[in-house]
């Protein structure tokens, strides 16, 4: 599992940087319930003092972290897949 994880990580490239996801440090954490069949993948938030640049880089960081859900969710298809903003 973690060699599947480690594989959507550097596969999903944030497009404006260039870098992948693993490089940018964008995933702090991922948590796997057996329980719930579900696995949570925790991402950093972004934090600006300029209101113009935060919301660019939401948008952003909205499509690159739609990317990781969707490569999660064919990497991990018998699992449930949640992105958790922190």
């Amino acid at each position: 599992m973690i060699q599947k994880i480690d594989n959507v990580l550097d596969r999903v490239i944030e497009k404006e940087s260039n870098l992948s996801v693993a490089q940018l440090g964008l995933v702090e954490r991922i948590r796997y319930s057996e329980k719930q069949n579900k696995l949570y993948v925790f991402t950093k938030a972004i934090h600006s003092t300029h209101g113009c640049c935060t919301l660019l880089a939401l948008v952003q960081q909205s499509d690159t972290l739609q990317d990781l859900e969707q490569q999660f969710k064919k990497e991990f298809p018998e699992h449930w897949v949640q992105i958790v903003n922190v």
